[in-house]
């Protein structure tokens, strides 16, 4: 498309068969300027689609490492009650207590010696020191 004042610029899906999973790119070449590349969606706007989507599948069975990671308050608290409410299995690592509080029925540490496998919520864990 022809830019105001000259140029071109189009926008893009980086995948057109896999909208929620990938990015929209603007590329735009402003007059007397080389080829750029502008992403729309940033980290944590590509977390919230694709948690979003997976969400509203129907498997019973969701992994997730780290999932709080890139996104912001607003987002992890949605998360937190969408996790909570959820029907299906979850399986998940974490460094965000709250949501390890708040989300988990069952703590399995694996380490190089042993397997501790129990049906207790974080607090409870933590107050263990296995």
């Amino acid at each position: 498309r022809e830019l105001f004042g000259g140029g071109k610029a189009d926008i893009c899906f980086n995948d057109p068969n896999n909208v929620l999973e990938c990015g929209i790119d603007i590329i735009a070449e402003p007059p007397g300027k080389k080829l750029q590349s502008i992403t729309l969606l940033s980290g944590g706007e590509k977390v919230r689609c694709m948690l979003a989507k997976m969400m509203l599948t129907s498997g019973n069975l969701l992994i997730f490492d780290e999932p709080t990671n890139h996104l912001d308050l607003e987002s992890i608290t949605a998360l937190n009650k969408g996790l909570i409410s959820y029907k299906g299995n979850l399986l998940l690592t974490s460094h965000d207590q709250e949501l390890m509080q708040t989300v988990c029925n069952r703590i399995i540490k694996i380490t190089d010696k042993k397997v501790f496998d129990k049906s207790i919520t974080y607090d409870e864990f933590i107050d263990l020191d296995v």
